[in-house]
């Protein structure tokens, strides 16, 4: 793996594929797997239906320069494969600390694809973290399995909302010491 900066934001490569900033002409692909009802009930924030402009909204948001949430989109185009394989996400916390975040696009989904994604992430720890949680709905082992294949511990059971449900959903929190 190696780091490169872009932006303000590492690039950061694995063997398969790059997770690098997203750009505007990722919008399309990203709006059309984000759209998707299995890729939204697994996160919080995405809505389903979609909203027209929230793609647009949210790529304006991942670039501002005051951001809380540094974003990268799972590119293999380097390696002859798609543009956009889904998103991984670092929301910075206090004291050296940020949430991890991620959705993979169905196409994608039993290719290694999201823990390839979050070791790479992990290794680079391009925040400098001591710290990093990751919180899944207990509904969805796939990336439970991701969280603790990747070095992540269990700590506990919480809940969150999730906007495309309408509704608060069951969660597990783990935790990875990084330094």
């Amino acid at each position: 793996m190696s780091l490169d900066t872009t932006l303000l934001q590492p690039t950061i490569a694995t063997d398969r594929f790059v997770l690098r900033p997203p750009q505007t002409s990722d919008q399309g692909l990203l709006t059309h797997y984000a759209s998707d009802k299995r890729v939204a009930a697994m996160t919080a924030s995405v809505p389903h239906p979609l909203p027209p402009g929230t793609m647009e909204a949210f790529l304006q948001r991942a670039a501002a320069p005051d951001r809380i949430e540094d974003v990268w989109v799972m590119d293999a185009t380097l390696s002859g494969g798609t543009e956009v394989m889904g998103l991984i996400s670092l929301t910075r916390m206090d004291r050296g600390q940020s949430e991890v975040g991620f959705w993979v696009a169905p196409p994608f989904w039993n290719t290694h694809v999201a823990r390839d994604a979050l070791l790479a992430l992990v290794a680079a720890n391009p925040q400098g973290n001591c710290t990093m949680f990751a919180s899944v709905f207990q509904d969805n082992t796939p990336s439970a399995r991701v969280v603790t294949n990747c070095g992540f511990e269990y700590i506990g059971d919480a809940e969150a909302y999730s906007v495309a449900r309408g509704a608060n959903v069951p969660t597990w929190t783990y935790l990875k010491k990084l330094a």
